[in-house]
């Protein structure tokens, strides 16, 4: 058992909000140098560049992990984090079946790309990623446990697209055992107010669109990694986020 510092939300530059400098070894090298263990990519309702996200990720000895920051139809941030690549690929296209398809213009938004583990660019995304897609909050948890994974509201202490900002309150869905802050330091305030948080495993992210947002002041999580692989420390981080673990 080891404590791990982790970042489990990251936009890339696939996202339109993400500078073109968050490229996926850009991020890997940077959350090296910070002293993070485990990173998720969470693109705005993508997960195209999470192959080169692995890629360099394993270069930098950084363990990740395949993720998105799906845009729910109440118009709701919700983190989903997806325990394999391969998951997270079949997940990408489920949810490209459910997004609103408005072209991006470029000149306001700036350019979505795709990358490789070497910062080449080898593909763009033509429609906008930002826009609801037409998935209820209320039915993420499920939708995102039939590809294995979890999920869990974004950002819960921001105004903008924050579950208690839009509906008053956490929801009262059992599939929803987490809760992400991007303040640590509201964590008590919001745990006075909204009661249902108190049931929850609170988690920091930076939610980082550009490099130096990247944070080496994370939480850690403690996880059972004997014999040490990447592929066991995410397993136990899914168990833990699960709640199969402590």
């Amino acid at each position: 058992m080891n404590a791990y510092r982790y970042d489990l939300h990251i936009h890339s530059c696939l996202s339109p909000c993400g500078d073109d400098d968050m490229t996926p070894a850009s991020i890997a090298g940077v959350g090296a140098l910070v002293g993070l263990q485990i990173m998720a990519l969470t693109d705005h309702n993508t997960c195209k560049n999470c192959p080169a996200f692995f890629k360099a990720a394993k270069r930098y000895g950084i363990v990740p992990v395949a993720g998105m920051e799906l845009t729910t139809a109440e118009d709701i941030h919700v983190l989903c984090l997806l325990p394999s690549l391969e998951a997270a690929l079949d997940f990408d296209r489920e949810i490209d079946k459910r997004r609103m398809k408005v072209p991006l213009n470029e000149k306001i938004f700036g350019r979505q790309l795709i990358m490789d583990e070497n910062d080449n660019v080898i593909g763009t995304e033509p429609d906008y990623l930002l826009p609801a897609t037409d998935v209820p909050i209320d039915d993420v948890p499920a939708l995102v446990s039939r590809f294995g994974g979890v999920s869990y509201p974004a950002h819960v202490d921001r105004e903008s697209n924050g579950v208690i900002a839009v509906l008053g309150a956490f929801p009262d869905n059992p599939g929803f055992l987490n809760a992400e802050f991007y303040d640590a330091s509201k964590k008590d305030a919001y745990l006075l107010s909204y009661p249902a948080l108190r049931t929850r495993r609170v988690l920091v992210s930076s939610d980082a669109h550009n490099l130096w947002s990247i944070r080496d002041e994370n939480d850690s999580l403690t996880l059972d990694d004997e014999p040490y692989s990447s592929d066991r420390v995410r397993e136990a981080l899914f168990r833990v986020l699960k709640g199969e673990t402590r």
